[in-house]
């Protein structure tokens, strides 16, 4: 089992951003962030799934993922996610993320388990601290995609 926790971050939604990652498998422990000028963070909540499920190198694993954002969770456990494609992404948010999404979905078909934020889990806590500390950096990045929305 491919153990992974996520967390997204934005300050000021829209504003400086960053999402934080912590993925476990076996005795084997990695950390990733990355962090971004102006987003959302409904945004990072997304982009830390998605460049989770992107670092796996194998296939045939199980995948769990536990992420505090309702916005994910339930988009992809509910099947929200689904009609939204059908429909093309009319009228949604962050479609260029959910487009990405998708195929890893199909690849890893990970589970996700929604848990309360700032609450005390260590791996989420963590997320946030790597999240917080991302969209607190020097010289970020765009979030092009978002930024060209916007515009």
């Amino acid at each position: 089992m491919i153990t992974i926790y996520t967390d997204g971050a934005a300050k000021g939604n829209p504003g400086p951003g960053g999402y934080g990652v912590v993925m476990k498998f076996r005795q084997h422990r990695k950390e990733l962030s990355e962090g971004f000028r102006l987003t959302t963070n409904n945004r990072m909540e997304l982009l830390a799934v998605i460049k989770a499920l992107e670092e796996i190198k194998v296939n045939g694993i199980p995948v769990s993922i536990y992420s505090d954002s309702k916005y994910v969770v339930d988009a992809i456990e509910k099947g929200w996610l689904w009609g939204w494609q059908k429909k093309g992404f009319k009228d949604k948010k962050n479609p260029d993320l959910w487009r990405r999404y998708i195929p890893l979905h199909v690849k890893y078909k990970p589970k996700l388990h929604w848990v309360k934020g700032h609450a005390g889990n260590p791996e989420n806590e963590r997320c946030d601290q790597l999240a917080v500390e991302a969209a607190e950096g020097g010289n970020l990045p765009p979030d092009s995609a978002y930024e060209s929305s916007i515009s």
